[in-house]
C-alpha cells in the first residue's frame, strides 16, 4: 500500500471545519433559488452560471473529493442526502451537479501524477463521464484522441472531461484495442448542443468532440471493467486500479459503479420529492369540481393519493440511505478485513438503487394522473417533474429486469456449488 496520504503535498480545503449537516443545510436553503430558476434552465438548456457559482461556494463538487486534494471528504449517504436535496427544487440542476461531483470518486482511481494534474492548484474538478463513442491512435509519448461522446450532462460548467474510447488496431483491418480512459482538460473539447429530450433539459447533457488531440500517457490509463455493465465478469479488481491505496479512506477503494447508480437514485429521490411539493400546492389551491368550497385537500380521495406517494418516495429514500450505509461498510471490510467487495455485492447494493428510482417513479406518474389537466400544461411546475422523472428513468443501468436475473443466477450457482462441496466433505 502507498504511504499515507497525511505525508504529501495537500491543496488546502476551502473551509476545513464543513461539517455534513451544514453542507446539507445550505442544499435546502437554496430549494426556493432553484424552483424560481426551473423554467429558465429549461429554455438555456442549462444550469445558470449563477447557480453554478453558488455550488461551488457551497462546496457540493467536493464532497465525495479527497480531502488531499482540496475536497471534504464526507461519505456516501452525505453525497447522496444533499444531491437529491439539490434535486428537489430542480432535477436539472441535481442532475448536473450530482453527475460531475460524483465523478471524483472515479478520479481517485487515477495514478496519482494524473490526480494531482486535474485538480491542480484550487481543486476545482467538474467533469462529465461518458461511454466508449471514441477512438485513440498510441503515439509516441500517448495518443492521439478523436470522437464524440454523447449525454455529457454538466459539459457547460466542466472543468475537464473523462472521455472513454477503445485503441486504435495496427492496420485499418484490425480489430479495436482495450479500452482505455482519457482526461481532458476544458479548452480540449468542443460541446454540439444536440441535447433535444422530453425532460432534464435543462442538464444540457450535449455532445463533446474532440478532434486529433494529443494525450499524453499520465493523463491515459486502461479501463478496468466495465461500470455499467451487468455481467459479473466485467466488474473491475480495485486492487489493480492504479490510485488503490493512495488514499487512506476506504471508500475509494469500493466500487465506482454503485456511486454511479447512486447519483441516478439520489435524484431521482429529490424530483420525486419535488413533484410531492408541487402535488401540495395544488390540493391547496384547487376545490373539488362537484364541491366548490372544498379543496383538494380537504378531500379524503386526495388526502389517500398524497399518503400513498409520500410512502413510496419515503420507503426509497430510506432505502438509498440503507445501500450507501451498506456500500461504506463493505468498502472497510474490504480494506480492514480482507473481505472482498465481489461482483455479487455489487449487484446486491445496484438492485437496491435500481428499486429506488422505481419506486420514485411510480410516485411522480401517480401525482401527475391525479394532479388534473391544468397542472399538465407546458409550464406547470408538476408536468416539469413528471417529464424529468419520466426521462431520467430511460437511462439504461434502470431496465432492472436484467440484472434481476443476472443477480438471481449469480448467487443460485453460487449457492448451489456450495451445497454440492459441503456434501462432498
Amino acid at each position: 500500500m502507498a504511504p499515507s496520504t497525511e505525508r504529501r503535498r495537500s491543496i488546502p480545503v476551502p473551509e476545513p471545519d464543513l461539517t455534513p449537516r451544514e453542507m446539507l443545510r445550505r442544499a435546502a436553503a437554496m430549494r426556493g433559488m432553484l424552483l424560481a430558476g426551473q423554467a429558465d434552465c429549461e429554455a438555456n438548456k442549462r444550469i445558470s452560471d449563477e447557480t453554478n457559482e453558488a455550488f461551488v461556494k457551497a462546496g457540493f463538487y467536493r464532497i465525495l473529493q479527497p480531502r488531499r486534494f482540496g475536497g471534504y471528504e464526507f461519505d456516501l449517504p452525505t453525497f447522496a442526502r444533499v444531491m437529491a436535496e439539490v434535486s428537489r427544487g430542480c432535477p436539472s440542476c441535481g442532475w448536473v451537479v450530482t453527475f460531475t461531483a460524483g465523478h471524483t470518486h472515479v478520479l481517485a482511481k487515477w495514478a496519482e501524477e494524473a490526480q494531482a494534474e486535474a485538480y491542480g492548484r484550487d481543486g476545482e474538478f467538474r467533469s462529465p463521464l461518458s461511454g466508449g463513442q471514441g477512438t485513440a491512435t498510441p503515439v509516441e509519448g500517448g495518443y492521439v484522441l478523436n470522437g464524440a461522446w454523447n449525454y455529457a450532462s454538466g459539459c457547460d460548467v466542466a472543468t475537464h472531461f473523462i472521455a472513454s474510447a477503445r485503441l486504435a488496431g495496427p492496420g485499418p483491418d484490425a480489430p479495436p484495442g482495450d479500452m482505455y480512459q482519457f482526461l481532458i482538460r476544458r479548452d480540449q473539447f468542443e460541446i454540439v448542443d444536440n441535447w433535444d429530450m422530453l425532460g432534464m433539459v435543462g442538464s444540457g447533457s450535449k455532445c463533446i468532440v474532440v478532434k486529433d488531440l494529443f494525450v499524453p500517457a499520465r493523463l491515459a490509463r486502461q479501463r478496468l471493467g466495465d461500470p455499467f455493465s451487468l455481467n459479473p465478469a466485467d466488474a473491475a479488481d480495485e486492487h489493480a486500479q492504479p490510485g488503490f491505496g493512495l488514499f487512506d479512506n476506504p471508500m475509494y477503494a469500493g466500487p465506482s459503479s454503485n456511486v454511479l447508480m447512486c447519483e441516478i437514485a439520489a435524484v431521482a429521490v429529490g424530483t420525486a420529492w419535488g413533484a410531492l411539493d408541487a402535488y401540495e400546492e395544488i390540493l391547496f389551491r384547487r376545490t373539488m369540481r362537484t364541491d366548490p368550497g372544498q379543496s383538494r385537500a380537504d378531500n379524503h380521495e386526495f388526502q389517500r393519493y398524497y399518503g400513498q406517494a409520500f410512502a413510496l418516495i419515503r420507503t426509497a429514500e430510506d432505502a438509498l440511505a440503507g445501500c450507501t450505509e451498506r456500500y461504506m461498510e463493505y468498502c472497510r471490510q474490504d480494506m480492514e478485513e480482507g473481505v472482498r467487495f465481489t461482483a455479487e455485492r455489487i449487484q446486491e447494493i445496484t438492485l437496491v438503487e435500481q428499486q429506488v428510482t422505481r419506486l420514485c417513479g411510480e410516485a411522480v406518474e401517480l401525482l401527475a394522473r391525479t394532479g388534473g389537466s391544468t397542472d399538465a400544461r407546458p409550464g406547470a411546475v408538476l408536468q416539469r417533474y413528471f417529464r424529468d422523472m419520466a426521462t431520467l428513468r430511460t437511462h439504461n443501468t434502470l431496465q432492472y429486469d436484467r440484472l434481476q436475473e443476472v443477480f438471481g443466477r449469480m448467487y443460485l450457482t453460487r449457492r448451489k456449488d456450495e451445497l454440492r462441496a459441503a456434501e462432498d466433505a
